[in-house]
């Protein structure tokens, strides 16, 4: 089995040059390797985190509430952690963080699609994987700070409070990363919004290397509107929504 981290690196401590958040992040770690789970709780440990460790889809789906964010193996002795992850995004929006040996595009269009909020590939240094998480965290408290509110662009009706989507009357079923994309070019209809701009938004950094997983989503989003021509893709710089009239 592939390892995890990159074991001369563990015991590890966090860098003096690596920036470590000031807010704990509950995590539930779904990993069936016990050792592999065990160097993640104490890494994200050292670095201020607190964890809890299943090794089941079941016992994940039974205690997602007690977490903030979730890293997700795939491969679970129950059941395929994808369809853990379909599971999950029928009854909760908590982060996920796929953590695979997976690395066919099949699985990762497939995973970004069911709504994860990342895909790594094992092994993955511990630098990055907690790095990767202050990324998705920031993310996802910049969302619990939204007060909510109705954005309205020609015949889409956006209610970010009610995590709704409407297009000429037409309810949109959108993923987590789909709805947040599309709320985002809304609130700026008509004019460019840009990779960066995107990806620091909906990743939380506007260099994280998650191209590959913004063009799943926009073509999955583009799928759903079947609305061709709606979303622009200005070359170079970024996308514009074109919203009909209703």
């Amino acid at each position: 089995m592939p390892r995890l981290v990159e074991l001369s690196s563990y015991p590890w401590a966090p860098s003096p040059d690596l920036n470590v958040e000031d807010d704990a992040v509950q995590l539930l770690i779904v990993e069936d390797d016990h050792a592999v789970a065990r160097a993640l709780i104490d890494a994200v440990s050292a670095a201020g985190h607190q964890a809890e460790h299943v090794s089941r889809g079941a016992d994940a789906l039974l205690k997602h509430h007690n977490a903030q964010m979730i890293l997700l193996d795939l491969g679970l002795p129950d059941m395929d952690g994808l369809e853990v992850l379909r599971k999950l995004r029928q009854i909760s929006e908590v982060p996920v963080v796929i953590l695979s040996a997976r690395n066919d595009e099949r699985s990762v269009v497939r995973g970004l699609r069911q709504g994860a909020d990342d895909f790594l590939v094992k092994p993955i240094g511990l630098a990055v994987l907690l790095a990767r998480i202050d990324a998705v965290a920031r993310r996802a408290k910049v969302q619990s700070n939204d007060n909510g509110g109705v954005l309205i662009a020609g015949g889409l009706r956006v209610d970010t409070g009610k995590h709704e989507a409407i297009l000429n009357g037409r309810h949109l079923q959108l993923t987590a990363k789909e709805f947040e994309l599309l709320a985002l070019l809304a609130q700026h209809d008509g004019a460019v919004v840009t990779r960066e701009q995107i990806l620091d938004r909906l990743w939380g950094d506007a260099f994280v290397a998650v191209s590959r997983s913004l063009d799943v989503h926009l073509t999955g989003l583009r799928s759903k509107l079947a609305a061709p021509g709606m979303i622009v893709n200005v070359r170079g710089v970024g996308y514009r929504l074109e919203t009909p009239n209703p």
